[in-house]
Order: C-alpha cells, then sequence, then structure tokens
C-alpha cells in the first residue's frame, strides 16, 4: 500500500517460507521506497500494476499467487486484469475497490499531499510517535501500531526529496475511475480468489469486502475479527 514497504508481510511470508513455499515481497514505488523512480509513467495505479506484472515475467513465475493488501489490492486487480496467465491465483486483504480509491477519509489526505513540500512538512510532524501511531496515523490502520515500524515506513520520503517528488507524483494520478472500469471485468478472471478481510476497518469496511467477494465468479471471503486494514500484521495467521 501507499506508505508501507514490504515489512507488511514479513510475518507472514517467514510462515509461508518456513513451509516450503516461495514467497516473493518486492519494494514499489509507493512512498516507502528507497530507489527514485526514473520512468514516471510508473507513478501510478496501472503503471505499478504493470511493475508487477513484469516483475512476475522477468522471473519466468507460472501459477502465481498474487497477494495485496490496501492500495496494493486494487494494484492487484489491475494486473490480473492486465495480464492473468501467469496467476494462478488471487489474494486479497482489506484493499482499495470499485470507487473506493481511496476511500474516505484518504481521499482528503491525498488531494492537501500533492507536492513535495505538503509531504514533507506532513511527515515532519509525523515524526512524533504519538501522532504517527493516532488514529489520525498509522492507528487507523493497525490495532497495535509499532513505533519503529512506521518510523521505517515515513523515512525515505524524510531523507531523500527525490522519493517525496515519487510520491507527490503518484498522489497526483490516483483517481476513483481507476478500479470502477475495471472492477466490471474482473467477472472474467475465474481462478481462485481469497478475500482475507479484516471486520474492524472503519476505512476498507466489511461491507466493501462482501460486495468485492460477489464480484468473483470463485470467490472466497473469510472474515477476521478485530483486524483492521494491516490483517498481515494484525493477525498474521489468519493471513
Amino acid at each position: 500500500g501507499i506508505l508501507v514497504d514490504g515489512q507488511l508481510w514479513h510475518g507472514v511470508a517467514d510462515s509461508l517460507g518456513r513451509a516450503g513455499y516461495r514467497c516473493i515481497v518486492p519494494t514499489l514505488p509507493l512512498g516507502s521506497h528507497t530507489i527514485p523512480v526514473t520512468d514516471a509513467a510508473a507513478l501510478s495505479l496501472p503503471g505499478v500494476a504493470e511493475i508487477v506484472n513484469d516483475a512476475i515475467a522477468a522471473l519466468d513465475l507460472t501459477d502465481v499467487t498474487l497477494v495485496g493488501s490496501d492500495t496494493g489490492g486494487g494494484i492487484c486487480q489491475l494486473a490480473v486484469d492486465a495480464r492473468p496467465d501467469r496467476i494462478g491465483r488471487l489474494v486479497l486483504t482489506n484493499c482499495d475497490a470499485f470507487d473506493q480509491c481511496p476511500p474516505f477519509p484518504f481521499g482528503a489526505v491525498f488531494g492537501m499531499l500533492r507536492g513535495p513540500i505538503s509531504i514533507r512538512t506532513l511527515f515532519l510532524l509525523m515524526r512524533i510517535p504519538a501522532l504517527r501511531n493516532s488514529p489520525l496515523g498509522f492507528g487507523l490502520l493497525l490495532s497495535r501500531p509499532d513505533a519503529r515500524l512506521t518510523a521505517d515506513w515515513i523515512r525515505p520520503c524524510l531523507k531523500d526529496a527525490r522519493i517525496c517528488r515519487d510520491l507527490a507524483a503518484l498522489l497526483r494520478q490516483v483517481a476513483t475511475a481507476d478500479l470502477t472500469e475495471v472492477a466490471a471485468r474482473l467477472t472474467r478472471f475465474a481462478k481462485p480468489v481469497t478475500l482475507v478481510w479484516g471486520q474492524g476497518d472503519r476505512v476498507f469496511t466489511p461491507r466493501l469486502g462482501r460486495r468485492l467477494a460477489e464480484v468473483f465468479s470463485n470467490g472466497k471471503l473469510i472474515e477476521v475479527p478485530n483486524a483492521r486494514t494491516f490483517v498481515s500484521l494484525d493477525n498474521p495467521d489468519a493471513v
């Protein structure tokens, strides 16, 4: 998702790795990346979906289980719509869908953060853990935010103005229409789809999860009590 990195998945990936699964956790240019983007066309949700598909092809992967959360779940929807051949199944935790891209209150927040100066100003305030992990910050998305982890997520923008510019460019491109058109075509993806949806989420609500599950012809919904947006951290065993 925007402003998180692969640490979101480490607990899940470690458990799956011990069970014999190969897990690949890429760092995508969503604001917590550390290598500035050279191709401006990549800084949109369809552009990042293309990066995902290019990585799958470059690694010559087949029968992939593609997993996404938050903004990344919307990116997964775009990825399977564009190039489904190498995808064997899809797993989504609480994420953007339909016209909820981004959902309230993030539409207003993203609208304010469309320039590097405004982003850096906010992030300077977010250095204060009590503010960063409050319900106005990552506390809205996590039941028990970890101060070290959330500090890691905002550090790239604080340290490198080029990452701020990347994030600003991306946020200028995020639009409600990104997922409304693709939603009508998701019925074509007939492979297994599992939604693991935190029921304590006030952003990506349980109702949104039920609605998304109904779109897929081979979809299944697993409800996770009390978990918020980042189910992979709130309840990694469920994921």
